[in-house]
Protein backbone atom coordinates (compact mmCIF):
# COMPACT_ATOMS: atom_id res chain seq x y z
CA UNK A 1 0.00 0.00 0.00
CA UNK A 2 1.09 3.92 -1.11
CA UNK A 3 -0.02 6.63 1.48
CA UNK A 4 0.02 9.81 -0.02
CA UNK A 5 0.87 10.87 3.22
CA UNK A 6 2.64 9.32 6.24
CA UNK A 7 0.94 9.10 9.83
CA UNK A 8 3.06 10.97 12.43
CA UNK A 9 4.34 8.66 15.26
CA UNK A 10 2.18 9.28 18.23
CA UNK A 11 3.63 12.26 20.69
CA UNK A 12 4.12 9.76 23.67
CA UNK A 13 5.90 6.99 21.45
CA UNK A 14 8.96 5.75 22.92
CA UNK A 15 12.37 6.50 21.47
CA UNK A 16 14.56 4.25 23.33
CA UNK A 17 17.85 1.62 22.72
CA UNK A 18 18.76 -1.32 24.14
CA UNK A 19 21.09 -3.37 26.00
CA UNK A 20 21.17 -6.78 28.26
CA UNK A 21 22.86 -7.24 31.41
CA UNK A 22 25.60 -10.09 30.72
CA UNK A 23 26.73 -8.00 27.35
CA UNK A 24 27.25 -4.37 28.84
CA UNK A 25 27.56 -4.73 32.93
CA UNK A 26 30.85 -6.39 33.06
CA UNK A 27 31.21 -6.97 37.22
CA UNK A 28 30.55 -10.25 36.85
CA UNK A 29 31.68 -11.41 40.59
CA UNK A 30 30.71 -8.03 41.84
CA UNK A 31 28.81 -6.87 45.39
CA UNK A 32 27.30 -10.38 45.70
CA UNK A 33 26.16 -11.28 42.43
CA UNK A 34 26.58 -15.06 41.53
CA UNK A 35 27.51 -16.61 38.17
CA UNK A 36 24.76 -17.88 35.43
CA UNK A 37 25.53 -19.84 32.52
CA UNK A 38 27.26 -16.89 30.61
CA UNK A 39 29.55 -16.36 33.58
CA UNK A 40 30.29 -20.24 33.62
CA UNK A 41 31.10 -20.94 29.74
CA UNK A 42 34.40 -21.74 29.28
CA UNK A 43 34.80 -21.23 25.97
CA UNK A 44 33.86 -19.25 23.34
CA UNK A 45 34.04 -18.40 19.09
CA UNK A 46 38.13 -17.66 18.65
CA UNK A 47 39.57 -14.81 19.49
CA UNK A 48 36.91 -12.86 21.37
CA UNK A 49 36.08 -12.41 24.82
CA UNK A 50 34.42 -13.29 27.44
CA UNK A 51 31.51 -10.90 29.30
CA UNK A 52 34.05 -10.35 32.81
CA UNK A 53 34.05 -6.69 31.87
CA UNK A 54 32.28 -6.38 28.96
CA UNK A 55 31.22 -2.64 28.30
CA UNK A 56 31.53 -1.88 32.88
CA UNK A 57 28.31 -0.13 32.52
CA UNK A 58 27.64 -1.35 36.48
CA UNK A 59 31.13 0.66 37.33
CA UNK A 60 29.76 3.67 34.60
CA UNK A 61 26.00 3.69 34.51
CA UNK A 62 26.12 7.29 35.73
CA UNK A 63 27.90 8.53 32.63
CA UNK A 64 26.15 6.13 30.16
CA UNK A 65 22.90 7.14 31.69
CA UNK A 66 24.36 11.00 30.85
CA UNK A 67 24.73 9.85 27.22
CA UNK A 68 21.13 8.50 26.65
CA UNK A 69 19.93 11.67 27.85
CA UNK A 70 22.12 13.61 25.53
CA UNK A 71 21.07 11.15 22.38
CA UNK A 72 17.09 12.18 23.69
CA UNK A 73 16.13 8.83 24.53
CA UNK A 74 13.00 8.89 25.90
CA UNK A 75 13.18 5.01 26.89
CA UNK A 76 16.13 2.42 27.92
CA UNK A 77 15.45 -1.58 27.74
CA UNK A 78 17.77 -3.13 30.18
CA UNK A 79 17.67 -6.55 31.47
CA UNK A 80 18.06 -7.26 35.07
CA UNK A 81 20.87 -9.78 35.86
CA UNK A 82 18.83 -12.81 38.27
CA UNK A 83 22.33 -13.92 39.95
CA UNK A 84 22.72 -10.03 41.06
CA UNK A 85 19.42 -10.26 42.98
CA UNK A 86 19.10 -13.65 43.87
CA UNK A 87 22.90 -15.38 43.46
CA UNK A 88 21.84 -18.94 43.45
CA UNK A 89 18.56 -18.51 41.84
CA UNK A 90 16.49 -19.74 45.01
CA UNK A 91 18.05 -18.26 48.03
CA UNK A 92 19.02 -15.70 49.73
CA UNK A 93 18.33 -11.76 48.24
CA UNK A 94 21.27 -9.74 47.77
CA UNK A 95 20.53 -6.56 48.32
CA UNK A 96 23.31 -4.50 47.15
CA UNK A 97 22.19 -6.15 43.83
CA UNK A 98 18.81 -4.38 44.12
CA UNK A 99 20.33 -0.98 44.61
CA UNK A 100 22.42 -1.03 42.05
CA UNK A 101 18.53 -1.44 39.63
CA UNK A 102 17.54 1.68 42.20
CA UNK A 103 20.26 3.48 41.17
CA UNK A 104 19.89 3.00 37.40
CA UNK A 105 16.28 3.70 37.82
CA UNK A 106 16.06 6.71 39.46
CA UNK A 107 19.11 7.98 37.03
CA UNK A 108 16.72 6.96 33.92
CA UNK A 109 13.47 8.82 35.97
CA UNK A 110 15.54 11.95 37.07
CA UNK A 111 16.14 12.53 32.98
CA UNK A 112 12.65 11.62 32.24
CA UNK A 113 14.00 8.21 30.34
CA UNK A 114 11.13 5.42 30.82
CA UNK A 115 12.86 2.11 31.93
CA UNK A 116 11.88 -0.95 30.32
CA UNK A 117 12.92 -3.69 32.03
CA UNK A 118 13.53 -7.55 30.86
CA UNK A 119 13.79 -10.08 33.31
CA UNK A 120 15.71 -12.45 32.02
CA UNK A 121 17.57 -11.87 28.73
CA UNK A 122 20.02 -15.60 28.21
CA UNK A 123 21.65 -15.72 31.69
CA UNK A 124 20.09 -18.36 34.14
CA UNK A 125 21.91 -19.13 37.19
CA UNK A 126 24.61 -21.14 37.21
CA UNK A 127 23.36 -22.76 40.36
CA UNK A 128 19.76 -23.76 38.63
CA UNK A 129 21.53 -25.07 35.63
CA UNK A 130 23.33 -27.57 37.87
CA UNK A 131 19.78 -28.22 38.92
CA UNK A 132 18.56 -29.20 35.85
CA UNK A 133 17.75 -25.58 34.60
CA UNK A 134 14.70 -24.91 32.24
CA UNK A 135 14.05 -28.62 31.93
CA UNK A 136 13.58 -28.44 35.88
CA UNK A 137 9.95 -27.57 36.85
CA UNK A 138 11.43 -26.31 39.92
CA UNK A 139 13.15 -23.35 37.75
CA UNK A 140 9.27 -22.39 37.36
CA UNK A 141 9.03 -21.76 40.79
CA UNK A 142 12.40 -19.96 41.22
CA UNK A 143 11.49 -17.96 38.49
CA UNK A 144 8.15 -16.85 39.60
CA UNK A 145 9.29 -15.80 42.44
CA UNK A 146 12.39 -14.02 41.24
CA UNK A 147 9.41 -11.45 39.04
CA UNK A 148 7.70 -11.21 42.51
CA UNK A 149 10.87 -9.80 44.02
CA UNK A 150 11.05 -7.81 40.97
CA UNK A 151 7.48 -6.35 40.81
CA UNK A 152 7.55 -5.50 44.51
CA UNK A 153 11.01 -3.74 44.07
CA UNK A 154 10.55 -1.71 41.43
CA UNK A 155 6.72 -2.05 40.92
CA UNK A 156 6.83 1.67 41.58
CA UNK A 157 9.16 2.73 39.18
CA UNK A 158 8.64 0.39 36.65
CA UNK A 159 5.94 1.38 33.67
CA UNK A 160 6.87 -1.54 30.95
CA UNK A 161 8.34 -5.13 31.72
CA UNK A 162 9.26 -7.90 29.68
CA UNK A 163 9.17 -11.70 30.65
CA UNK A 164 11.83 -13.49 28.58
CA UNK A 165 14.12 -12.43 25.80
CA UNK A 166 13.58 -14.36 22.54
CA UNK A 167 12.80 -17.36 24.08
CA UNK A 168 12.17 -18.80 20.34
CA UNK A 169 15.82 -18.57 19.33
CA UNK A 170 17.05 -20.34 22.98
CA UNK A 171 14.73 -23.01 21.78
CA UNK A 172 15.81 -22.68 18.05
CA UNK A 173 19.53 -21.76 18.20
CA UNK A 174 20.16 -22.80 21.90
CA UNK A 175 23.99 -24.13 21.29
CA UNK A 176 24.32 -21.47 19.38
CA UNK A 177 23.98 -18.54 21.94
CA UNK A 178 24.90 -20.46 25.01
CA UNK A 179 21.68 -21.40 26.69
CA UNK A 180 20.94 -24.65 25.63
CA UNK A 181 23.51 -26.45 28.59
CA UNK A 182 24.03 -29.68 28.86
CA UNK A 183 21.80 -31.38 27.05
CA UNK A 184 23.64 -30.47 23.74
CA UNK A 185 25.94 -33.53 23.88
CA UNK A 186 22.80 -35.49 23.28
CA UNK A 187 21.41 -37.01 20.30
CA UNK A 188 19.32 -34.28 17.62
CA UNK A 189 15.74 -36.14 18.80
CA UNK A 190 16.86 -36.09 22.52
CA UNK A 191 18.25 -32.64 21.96
CA UNK A 192 14.75 -31.44 20.66
CA UNK A 193 12.85 -33.22 23.51
CA UNK A 194 14.69 -31.83 26.15
CA UNK A 195 14.81 -28.03 24.53
CA UNK A 196 10.68 -28.13 23.98
CA UNK A 197 10.32 -29.36 27.51
CA UNK A 198 12.19 -26.62 28.62
CA UNK A 199 9.85 -24.44 26.16
CA UNK A 200 7.21 -25.38 28.47
CA UNK A 201 8.58 -24.48 31.71
CA UNK A 202 9.76 -20.92 30.16
CA UNK A 203 5.65 -20.51 28.96
CA UNK A 204 4.91 -21.65 32.30
CA UNK A 205 6.83 -19.19 34.08
CA UNK A 206 5.98 -16.62 31.54
CA UNK A 207 2.18 -17.10 31.97
CA UNK A 208 2.32 -17.21 36.25
CA UNK A 209 4.32 -14.16 35.79
CA UNK A 210 2.37 -12.13 33.49
CA UNK A 211 -0.61 -12.88 36.10
CA UNK A 212 1.36 -11.69 38.86
CA UNK A 213 2.39 -8.62 37.56
CA UNK A 214 -1.29 -7.34 37.12
CA UNK A 215 -1.58 -8.62 40.61
CA UNK A 216 1.08 -6.72 42.28
CA UNK A 217 1.69 -3.88 39.74
CA UNK A 218 -0.89 -1.53 39.91
CA UNK A 219 -1.24 0.09 35.76
CA UNK A 220 1.77 -1.82 35.11
CA UNK A 221 1.94 -3.54 31.03
CA UNK A 222 3.65 -6.87 30.27
CA UNK A 223 4.51 -9.04 27.06
CA UNK A 224 7.14 -11.03 25.82
CA UNK A 225 10.12 -10.41 24.06
CA UNK A 226 10.44 -13.10 20.86
CA UNK A 227 12.55 -13.01 17.83
CA UNK A 228 10.23 -12.54 15.07
CA UNK A 229 10.04 -12.33 11.36
CA UNK A 230 7.76 -13.01 8.65
CA UNK A 231 8.65 -16.39 6.79
CA UNK A 232 8.65 -15.79 2.94
CA UNK A 233 7.95 -19.08 0.56
CA UNK A 234 10.68 -19.23 -2.49
CA UNK A 235 8.18 -19.51 -4.77
CA UNK A 236 4.42 -18.96 -5.45
CA UNK A 237 3.81 -22.94 -5.14
CA UNK A 238 1.92 -24.35 -3.23
CA UNK A 239 3.92 -26.76 -1.58
CA UNK A 240 6.61 -23.33 -0.80
CA UNK A 241 4.04 -21.39 0.61
CA UNK A 242 2.75 -24.62 2.74
CA UNK A 243 6.27 -24.67 4.06
CA UNK A 244 6.91 -21.18 5.02
CA UNK A 245 3.18 -21.52 7.02
CA UNK A 246 4.54 -24.42 8.62
CA UNK A 247 7.73 -22.90 9.86
CA UNK A 248 5.76 -19.40 10.65
CA UNK A 249 3.80 -21.82 12.83
CA UNK A 250 7.55 -23.21 14.55
CA UNK A 251 9.53 -19.97 14.95
CA UNK A 252 6.83 -17.61 15.67
CA UNK A 253 3.30 -18.65 16.62
CA UNK A 254 3.84 -21.29 18.94
CA UNK A 255 5.62 -18.52 21.14
CA UNK A 256 2.53 -15.58 20.29
CA UNK A 257 -0.06 -17.87 20.12
CA UNK A 258 0.75 -19.13 23.78
CA UNK A 259 1.14 -15.59 25.26
CA UNK A 260 -2.07 -14.11 23.46
CA UNK A 261 -3.76 -17.30 23.59
CA UNK A 262 -3.15 -19.51 26.09
CA UNK A 263 -2.61 -22.67 24.09
CA UNK A 264 -0.09 -24.55 21.99
CA UNK A 265 -0.49 -23.35 17.99
CA UNK A 266 -2.11 -26.65 16.57
CA UNK A 267 0.47 -26.71 13.49
CA UNK A 268 3.50 -26.48 15.90
CA UNK A 269 1.34 -28.84 18.19
CA UNK A 270 1.09 -31.63 15.67
CA UNK A 271 4.38 -30.88 13.85
CA UNK A 272 5.60 -31.58 17.90
CA UNK A 273 4.02 -35.03 18.75
CA UNK A 274 4.68 -36.48 14.92
CA UNK A 275 8.11 -35.75 15.60
CA UNK A 276 7.88 -37.50 19.44
CA UNK A 277 9.47 -34.43 20.69
CA UNK A 278 5.96 -33.16 22.85
CA UNK A 279 6.60 -31.68 26.07
CA UNK A 280 4.86 -33.47 28.91
CA UNK A 281 2.18 -31.52 30.40
CA UNK A 282 1.62 -32.09 34.00
CA UNK A 283 -2.25 -31.49 35.37
CA UNK A 284 -3.18 -28.03 35.51
CA UNK A 285 -0.70 -26.41 33.37
CA UNK A 286 -2.85 -25.47 30.70
CA UNK A 287 -5.31 -23.74 33.38
CA UNK A 288 -1.99 -21.71 34.32
CA UNK A 289 -0.41 -21.03 30.36
CA UNK A 290 -4.30 -19.65 30.05
CA UNK A 291 -4.27 -17.47 33.18
CA UNK A 292 -1.49 -14.68 31.92
CA UNK A 293 -2.04 -12.65 29.23
CA UNK A 294 0.07 -9.77 28.04
CA UNK A 295 -0.89 -6.14 27.51
CA UNK A 296 1.54 -5.81 24.30
CA UNK A 297 3.86 -7.66 22.87
CA UNK A 298 7.61 -7.14 22.37
CA UNK A 299 10.10 -8.59 19.37
CA UNK A 300 12.95 -8.66 18.45
CA UNK A 301 13.81 -8.15 14.01
CA UNK A 302 16.72 -8.38 12.16
CA UNK A 303 16.03 -10.36 9.14
CA UNK A 304 13.40 -12.32 7.49
CA UNK A 305 13.39 -16.29 6.31
CA UNK A 306 12.65 -17.92 2.75
CA UNK A 307 11.86 -21.27 2.95
CA UNK A 308 10.94 -23.87 0.63
CA UNK A 309 9.14 -27.38 1.12
CA UNK A 310 11.38 -30.25 1.24
CA UNK A 311 12.35 -32.49 -1.27
CA UNK A 312 13.06 -36.07 -0.87
CA UNK A 313 16.95 -36.87 -0.54
CA UNK A 314 18.14 -33.53 -0.50
CA UNK A 315 19.88 -31.20 1.97
CA UNK A 316 17.79 -29.07 4.19
CA UNK A 317 20.14 -26.27 3.88
CA UNK A 318 21.53 -26.34 7.32
CA UNK A 319 24.34 -24.27 7.66
CA UNK A 320 27.52 -24.91 9.78
CA UNK A 321 27.66 -23.10 12.98
CA UNK A 322 24.80 -20.89 11.66
CA UNK A 323 23.50 -18.02 14.49
CA UNK A 324 19.90 -17.42 15.31
CA UNK A 325 19.42 -14.99 12.64
CA UNK A 326 19.85 -18.33 9.85
CA UNK A 327 17.52 -20.62 9.18
CA UNK A 328 18.69 -24.01 9.19
CA UNK A 329 16.29 -26.18 7.59
CA UNK A 330 14.02 -29.47 9.02
CA UNK A 331 13.52 -32.62 7.44
CA UNK A 332 10.20 -32.92 6.75
CA UNK A 333 8.77 -29.32 7.08
CA UNK A 334 11.19 -26.83 4.99
CA UNK A 335 14.77 -26.18 3.75
CA UNK A 336 16.00 -22.89 4.30
CA UNK A 337 17.17 -21.01 0.59
CA UNK A 338 18.75 -17.67 0.03
CA UNK A 339 16.50 -14.53 -0.83
CA UNK A 340 18.30 -13.26 -3.86
CA UNK A 341 16.26 -10.25 -3.97
CA UNK A 342 17.94 -9.38 -0.37
CA UNK A 343 21.45 -7.97 0.17
CA UNK A 344 23.32 -9.27 3.01
CA UNK A 345 25.44 -7.76 5.94
CA UNK A 346 28.74 -9.05 6.69
CA UNK A 347 27.32 -11.97 8.41
CA UNK A 348 24.74 -13.38 6.26
CA UNK A 349 22.48 -11.91 7.53
CA UNK A 350 19.40 -10.44 4.45
CA UNK A 351 18.59 -7.17 5.43
CA UNK A 352 14.95 -6.38 4.47
CA UNK A 353 13.23 -3.40 5.23
CA UNK A 354 10.27 -4.09 4.05
CA UNK A 355 9.91 -7.26 5.62
CA UNK A 356 9.98 -5.45 9.14
CA UNK A 357 6.89 -3.32 7.99
CA UNK A 358 5.12 -6.90 6.89
CA UNK A 359 6.28 -8.50 10.31
CA UNK A 360 4.83 -5.39 12.50
CA UNK A 361 1.33 -5.78 10.33
CA UNK A 362 0.70 -9.94 10.32
CA UNK A 363 1.52 -9.48 14.48
CA UNK A 364 -0.67 -7.09 15.16
CA UNK A 365 -3.23 -7.93 12.36
CA UNK A 366 -3.02 -11.73 14.33
CA UNK A 367 -3.02 -10.46 18.27
CA UNK A 368 -4.30 -6.86 17.93
CA UNK A 369 -2.09 -5.86 20.87
CA UNK A 370 0.15 -2.82 19.95
CA UNK A 371 4.06 -3.48 19.78
CA UNK A 372 6.93 -2.79 21.06
CA UNK A 373 10.10 -3.16 18.97
CA UNK A 374 12.80 -3.99 21.41
CA UNK A 375 15.63 -5.12 19.35
CA UNK A 376 16.90 -4.19 15.44
CA UNK A 377 20.10 -2.94 14.23
CA UNK A 378 22.86 -3.65 12.34
CA UNK A 379 26.70 -4.90 13.92
CA UNK A 380 29.81 -4.25 12.24
CA UNK A 381 33.32 -3.45 12.51
CA UNK A 382 33.06 0.32 13.36
CA UNK A 383 36.74 2.09 13.23
CA UNK A 384 37.75 4.79 15.78
CA UNK A 385 39.13 7.65 13.97
CA UNK A 386 42.20 9.82 15.65
CA UNK A 387 40.09 12.96 16.42
CA UNK A 388 37.36 10.05 17.98
CA UNK A 389 35.13 9.63 15.47
CA UNK A 390 32.93 6.90 14.34
CA UNK A 391 31.93 6.95 10.88
CA UNK A 392 28.99 4.78 10.65
CA UNK A 393 27.20 5.91 7.83
CA UNK A 394 25.71 2.36 6.86
CA UNK A 395 24.31 2.00 10.47
CA UNK A 396 22.38 5.20 9.89
CA UNK A 397 21.36 3.73 6.34
CA UNK A 398 20.12 0.47 7.84
CA UNK A 399 17.93 2.19 10.51
CA UNK A 400 16.53 4.82 8.32
CA UNK A 401 15.31 1.97 6.39
CA UNK A 402 13.81 0.19 8.97
CA UNK A 403 12.43 3.27 10.53
CA UNK A 404 11.34 4.56 7.41
CA UNK A 405 9.18 1.03 6.88
CA UNK A 406 7.79 1.30 10.47
CA UNK A 407 6.43 4.69 10.10
CA UNK A 408 4.66 2.85 6.71
CA UNK A 409 3.56 0.21 9.68
CA UNK A 410 1.93 2.78 11.30
CA UNK A 411 0.23 4.29 8.50
CA UNK A 412 -0.92 1.12 7.50
CA UNK A 413 -3.14 1.14 11.21
CA UNK A 414 -0.13 -0.79 13.35
CA UNK A 415 -0.32 0.58 16.91
CA UNK A 416 3.08 1.19 17.93
CA UNK A 417 4.61 1.80 21.54
CA UNK A 418 7.96 2.45 20.60
CA UNK A 419 11.11 1.31 18.91
CA UNK A 420 14.09 0.74 20.78
CA UNK A 421 17.47 -0.80 18.31
CA UNK A 422 20.17 -2.27 19.03
CA UNK A 423 21.96 -1.20 20.76
CA UNK A 424 22.57 2.28 23.16
CA UNK A 425 26.28 1.38 23.32
CA UNK A 426 28.74 -0.88 22.75
CA UNK A 427 28.67 -4.38 23.94
CA UNK A 428 29.81 -7.82 23.85
CA UNK A 429 28.39 -9.56 20.55
CA UNK A 430 26.99 -13.01 21.18
CA UNK A 431 29.23 -14.27 18.49
CA UNK A 432 31.62 -11.51 17.20
CA UNK A 433 33.07 -10.17 20.93
CA UNK A 434 34.21 -7.01 20.65
CA UNK A 435 34.86 -6.52 17.04
CA UNK A 436 31.29 -6.48 16.48
CA UNK A 437 29.47 -3.57 17.26
CA UNK A 438 26.14 -2.18 16.94
CA UNK A 439 25.84 0.95 19.40
CA UNK A 440 25.17 4.40 19.20
CA UNK A 441 28.13 4.60 21.65
CA UNK A 442 31.57 3.31 20.65
CA UNK A 443 33.48 1.84 23.48
CA UNK A 444 37.05 1.53 23.33
CA UNK A 445 38.10 -1.74 24.22
CA UNK A 446 39.42 -4.55 22.37
CA UNK A 447 38.88 -8.45 22.57
CA UNK A 448 41.75 -8.63 25.19
CA UNK A 449 43.30 -5.13 26.02
CA UNK A 450 40.44 -3.10 27.99
CA UNK A 451 41.94 0.31 27.12
CA UNK A 452 40.73 3.08 29.08
CA UNK A 453 36.89 1.77 28.21
CA UNK A 454 36.36 5.54 26.78
CA UNK A 455 33.13 6.61 25.44
CA UNK A 456 32.49 8.05 22.00
CA UNK A 457 29.51 9.25 20.21
CA UNK A 458 29.37 7.89 16.82
CA UNK A 459 27.91 9.54 13.83
CA UNK A 460 24.56 7.82 14.06
CA UNK A 461 24.38 8.80 17.70
CA UNK A 462 23.86 12.50 16.48
CA UNK A 463 21.95 11.27 13.56
CA UNK A 464 19.69 9.66 15.77
CA UNK A 465 19.09 12.73 18.40
CA UNK A 466 18.20 14.85 15.04
CA UNK A 467 15.65 12.32 14.18
CA UNK A 468 14.04 11.60 17.77
CA UNK A 469 13.79 15.66 18.26
CA UNK A 470 12.07 15.35 15.40
CA UNK A 471 9.36 13.29 16.34
CA UNK A 472 10.81 11.01 13.56
CA UNK A 473 9.77 12.80 10.80
CA UNK A 474 13.65 13.39 9.48
CA UNK A 475 14.16 9.70 8.61
CA UNK A 476 16.57 9.65 5.89
CA UNK A 477 20.08 8.61 6.19
CA UNK A 478 21.52 11.68 4.73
Amino acid sequence: MQHRQLAPFAPDFLWGASTSAYQVEGAFDADGKGPSVQDARTTFPEGTTDYKVAADHYHRYAQDVELFAELGLTAYRFSVAWTRIVPDGDGEVNREGLAFYHRLIDALLERGIEPVLTMYHFDLPQALQQKGGWGSRATVEAFTRYARILFEEFGSKVRYWLTINEQNMMILHGAAIGTAGDVAAGDTKGLQRALYQQNHHMMLAQAETMRLCHELVPGGKIGPAPNISVVYPASPRPEDILAAEDFNAIRNWLYLDMACRGGYNPTAWTWLTEKGIAPEIAEGDLEILGSGRPDFLALNYYATATVAAPLAGEDVGAVEGADQQLAVGEDGVFRSVRNEHLPVNAFGWEIDPVGFRTTLRVVYDRYRLPLLVTENGLGAFDTLEADGSVHDAYRIEYLAAHIGQMRAAVSDGVEMLGYCPWSAIDLISTHQGVRKRYGFVYVDRDEFDLKELKRYRKDSFFWYQQLIKSGGTEVTAA
